[in-house]
């Protein structure tokens, strides 16, 4: 997608899509939601690489969307109490050392 063609999309003034490449600055907040929207991504996919991590580029959070899998699995493990949720932990992980 070419600069014009955002800026199109987004209603965006192409100036201010350039003045972000060349000095190296992010849209403000009110923009970010727009930007989202003609790219058809969330606005965690568009920060992702601005958000501090820990380590080789860990987060300490996941987000998943509801009606998805592993939404409704952090629902219900939300649900179970501590020993529950230690065990199945321990099984997650035995099953990901299965690999």
């Amino acid at each position: 997608m070419t600069q014009l063609e955002f800026s199109s999309g987004t209603g965006i003034a192409q100036s201010t899509i350039s003045d972000w490449k060349r000095k190296k600055t992010n849209p403000s907040a009110e923009k970010i939601m727009t930007i989202c929207d003609v790219l058809d991504v969330s606005p965690f996919e568009l920060l992702q690489d601005t958000i501090p991590s820990k380590g080789a580029g860990e987060v300490d959070f996941i987000i998943a969307s509801e009606g998805t899998a592993e939404y409704e699995v952090v629902k219900k493990m939300e649900k179970l109490n501590k020993k529950t949720k230690d065990e199945l932990t321990g099984y997650v992980k035995n099953l990901k050392n299965k690999k």
